[in-house]
C-alpha cells in the first residue's frame, strides 16, 4: 500500500530513500558491458550476432530488416488494425506539429566594416535509435525519437531493436518506423547494439548520436560510449509527481499515480496535497483500482518501495518540495492549474488540469516523452530538435577590421601569456 506521509520532517527521509534507488552503479554490469563493449571494437558485426544469438534469438530471419518486410508490417497493419494505423497517424501529426515549432534558424550579421560573423544549424549525420523489443515494445518510442531528428535535418536515422524469440521483428515497431520515415534497422539489442552504433561495424554505419530507451545493460553501454558519441541522456527509472488541492478527483489521482508504477519495480509515484481526506481517498482507490490491472504486482512493489503521499500545510511548500525533486512528469491536478505555469520549474514535462493524464503525454499531445530523470530535470531538457543539431560559427575579417582589433587581441593574448597568438595578430598587421 501507498503510504501516506505527514510534511513535518519525515517526507525528508521518504525522498531521500527515492532518490537513492537511481544513483547506485552495478558494478558487475559494468563489468559485462565493458567487455562487449571491446569484443564488438574488435570483431564488428561477428560480435554483434554472436551476442544476439546468446541472449535474445539464436536464428535470426536478418540482419538487417528487408524493406519489403518493413512494407509488409506496414500493410498487414492497415488490413488487421487499421484503427491502431490510424491512431499512431494522429499521434505522428501531433507530434511533427510540436516539434516543427522547435526548428531553428541560422543567423548572418554584417557590420560596416566589412566584418561578417553567423552561425550555421544543421541536422547530424547519423543517429542511431535504439527500441526495446520483445513484450517490452514501444512504438510510441520510435515516433519520439524519429521524428524530431528528421525535423532536424538529420541525414540518416539507424534504428537497432532485439529479435523476437521467432528470428523477427516486432511489427508494431516496424510500423512506427515506417510511418516516421527511419531510413534502415538492424535486428540487433542489448550492449552489443550500442556498441555498433557507437564503434562502427562492416555493415552498421557509425553514428554521431544514439538515442532510445533499453534496459540497464542498454543505459550503462551509453553511458561508457558518451563522448565517443553523443547520447540523449542516461535515463533513471520513471517517475511521476502529482501536486493535488481539495477538488481534485481520488479516482484520477490514483490512475495517474499506478500509470507510472507499472513501468518499473524502482519507479516512484508521489502524490503532494493539502488534504488529508484526499490522500486517504486516494490511498482507498488505489487498492480497489490495482486489483484489476494486469501488471499490479509490479505496481504494488514500486508503490510499497517508492510511493507516498506527501500531505502539506500549504500549496507553497508542496510548490518547493516538487521543484526540489524536479521529477520527469509533473501533473497539477488543481483548481487553478494555468496559474502553477510559472511556479514550477524543474519538470521535465507538466500536466495541468483533471484531463491532462500523463498518458497523453506519452502517446499523442505533441511534447516529447523522453525526458530527463532522477532529479536531472533541474538542468536537463525533454528530446526535441535541438538534440539532433549541431551548431557551426563563421567569421569573417577585413585587413581594415583586423588592424583596428589588433591591440585588443595582442594585450588579452599577452595577458595570457601566449605570445604565438599574439604573434599570429602581430604579422598581419604590423609594417
Amino acid at each position: 500500500m501507498i503510504r501516506i506521509i505527514k510534511a513535518n520532517g519525515d517526507e525528508k527521509k521518504f525522498l531521500a530513500e527515492v532518490e537513492k534507488r537511481a544513483g547506485e552503479v552495478n558494478a558487475e554490469v559494468e563489468k559485462t558491458v565493458k567487455a562487449i563493449l571491446e569484443d564488438v571494437k574488435t570483431n564488428g558485426d561477428k560480435a554483434v550476432k554472436e551476442y544476439t544469438a546468446k541472449f535474445d534469438c539464436p536464428n535470426a530471419q536478418y540482419y538487417r530488416v528487408p524493406d519489403e518486410a518493413i512494407q509488409d508490417a506496414l500493410t498487414e497493419a492497415n488490413e488487421k488494425s487499421p484503427d491502431f494505423v490510424n491512431a499512431m497517424l494522429n499521434a505522428v501529426e501531433n507530434i511533427t506539429a510540436f516539434h516543427t515549432r522547435q526548428k531553428r534558424e541560422g543567423f548572418c550579421v554584417t557590420e560596416e566594416n566589412g566584418v561578417i560573423m553567423g552561425q550555421r544549424v544543421r541536422g547530424l549525420d547519423k543517429v542511431g535509435l535504439y527500441v526495446p523489443g520483445g513484450t517490452a515494445a514501444y512504438p510510441s518510442s520510435v515516433l519520439m525519437n524519429a521524428i524530431p531528428a528528421k525535423i532536424a535535418g538529420v541525414k540518416e536515422v539507424i534504428m537497432v531493436t532485439p529479435p523476437l524469440k521467432d528470428g523477427t521483428a516486432n511489427k508494431d515497431i516496424l510500423v512506427a518506423a515506417a510511418l516516421c520515415g527511419v531510413d534502415s534497422i538492424y535486428l540487433a539489442g542489448g550492449a552489443q547494439a550500442i556498441a555498433a552504433l557507437a564503434y562502427g561495424t562492416e555493415e552498421i554505419p557509425r553514428v554521431s548520436k544514439i538515442v532510445g530507451p533499453g534496459n540497464i545493460f542498454v543505459a550503462t553501454a551509453k553511458k561508457l560510449v558518451y563522448g565517443i558519441v553523443d547520447i540523449d541522456m542516461v535515463a533513471g527509472p520513471s517517475e511521476i509527481l502529482v501536486l493535488a488541492d481539495e477538488t481534485a478527483n481520488p479516482k484520477y489521482l490514483a490512475a495517474d499515480l499506478m500509470s507510472q508504477a507499472e513501468h518499473d519495480k524502482l519507479a516512484s509515484a508521489i502524490m503532494i496535497t493539502t488534504s488529508m481526506e484526499l490522500a486517504e481517498k486516494t490511498q482507498t482507490e488505489i487498492e480497489r483500482q490495482s486489483a484489476t490491472l494486469s501488471r499490479k504486482g509490479i505496481i504494488n512493489e514500486s508503490l510499497n518501495n517508492y510511493g507516498g503521499i506527501i500531505v502539506c500545510d500549504d500549496m507553497d511548500y508542496a510548490v518547493e518540495i516538487a521543484n526540489k525533486i524536479a521529477p520527469e512528469h509533473l501533473e497539477a491536478v488543481v483548481e487553478n492549474p494555468l496559474e502553477y505555469v510559472g511556479k514550477l520549474d524543474n519538470v521535465g514535462s507538466l500536466f495541468l488540469g483533471p484531463y491532462s493524464p500523463e498518458p497523453l503525454g506519452d502517446y499523442y499531445a505533441g511534447p516529447n516523452h523522453v525526458l530527463p530523470t532522477s532529479g536531472t530535470a533541474r538542468f536537463f531538457s525533454p528530446l526535441g530538435v535541438d538534440s539532433f543539431v549541431k551548431r557551426l560559427s563563421y567569421i569573417y575579417y577585413t585587413k581594415d577590421a583586423l588592424i583596428d582589433a589588433a591591440d585588443d587581441i595582442i594585450l588579452i593574448a599577452e595577458r595570457e601569456q601566449l605570445t604565438a597568438h599574439a604573434n599570429s595578430i602581430k604579422v598581419r598587421t604590423e609594417g
